[in-house]
């Protein structure tokens, strides 16, 4: 989404306050609130939000778009302030300023207006119109709860335990996995229910306990399915092909027919082709990158795109065995898709949920 006016001049005074107060940037939102959403974020500034209404000040006009077919919705100057696509739960909504950063790893910073949120349905053409829609864009709007980022950031290194009611830890600092008995490589296969240590039981009925030596442990795809599953409520499947929603794997996300294709996987396998058209990529897509010559023509490798960060560059934040966890890190190759770095000449399609 397009910035306001004089935000360069605003963001730079505030990235430099920030840098010189704290390393790890932790802003509790909403102090009172009961539920399991902590803030891990830091609001840097505010759009012109009319007090409790869901809405900004001015004419606000709807407007349809093509490939992928979407609805935004415009405001008074033409700046986007929300979009919607056709088959798609997610939406990016535009709200308070923040910035994202993870000192440990890497000098990249995301300051972001973008809001990224999942509806309870997937949107449809004239859904604009329809009540549960209405009441959704009220409460969210402008709203400052916790998003899919700020629950993303939750698991990064330096990242705080956070608890439920029952003193489970479902948010804090993520290893990937634990060594393989060879002590270089580690283990795969980490749920979202393994970092949790309980078990859990899925929609079409499967029940998966979690393993002790896997707790807190997210694989790339367990990450996903941590932030956008179990926190924010995306239907999971137990395995690949049990059950309906969000697949185990990243190559089951890739290729399963949930949300959108917005860059569709292109060329022959097992390598496939890199896309020479990013553009149409929207904060809160799915990355999904071909990275290793023994699975075939599998995917291998799933992330959270995050948008531009401060030097201009297309990022994204994904649990990796380089860094031992979710990052936006540089160490085994910098977590951008634009360039010539390792992942960006990995990058193969995307999907929005």
């Amino acid at each position: 989404m397009p910035p306001k006016k004089k935000r360069p001049v605003l963001h730079a005074v505030a990235v430099l306050a920030l840098l010189g107060a704290s390393g790890y940037l932790t802003v509790e939102l909403r102090k009172d609130e009961q539920d399991k959403t902590p803030a891990t974020q830091a609001v840097i500034d505010e759009p012109n939000l009319e007090n409790g209404t869901g809405q900004q000040s001015g004419k606000q006009t709807w407007e349809r778009l093509k490939n992928p077919a979407r609805t935004i919705l415009r405001g008074d100057n033409g700046q986007i302030l929300a979009t919607f696509t056709d088959h798609a739960r997610t939406a990016t909504l535009r709200g308070p300023s923040r910035i994202f950063s993870e000192p440990a790893n890497t000098k990249s910073k995301v300051i972001t207006e973008d809001w990224v949120r999942l509806m309870p349905e997937p949107w449809a053409e004239g859904a604009e119109k329809e009540q549960w829609f209405k009441d959704w864009f009220k409460e969210n709007y402008g709203s400052k709860k916790e998003d899919i980022f700020a629950i993303a950031f939750q698991y990064v290194t330096g990242a705080p335990v956070k608890k439920d009611a029952q003193g489970i830890p479902y948010a804090g600092d993520a290893v990937f996995g634990p060594f393989k008995p060879d002590g270089v490589d580690r283990l795969e296969q980490n749920d979202f229910y393994d970092y949790l240590g309980i078990s859990y039981t899925f929609r079409d009925g499967t029940t998966l306990a979690a393993r002790k030596e896997r707790y807190r442990a997210l694989d790339c795809s367990g990450f996903i399915r941590m932030v956008m599953g179990y926190r924010s409520r995306y239907p999971l499947m137990a395995s690949n092909v049990l059950g309906d929603g969000l697949p185990r794997t990243a190559n089951g996300m890739a290729r399963s027919k949930v949300g959108v294709d917005v860059i569709k996987i292109q060329g022959p396998g097992p390598w496939y082709t890199r896309p020479t058209n990013i553009d149409v990529l929207q904060p809160g897509d799915l990355l999904f990158f071909k990275m290793d010559h023994r699975t075939g023509d599998h995917m291998d490798h799933v992330a959270l795109y995050l948008g531009l960060d401060t030097d201009g560059h297309r990022v994204f934040v994904s649990s990796r065995k380089e860094q031992n966890g979710p990052t936006i890190g540089d160490n085994g190759g910098v977590s951008r898709i634009d360039g010539n770095g390792f992942y960006a000449g990995l990058f193969r399609s995307a999907k929005r949920l």
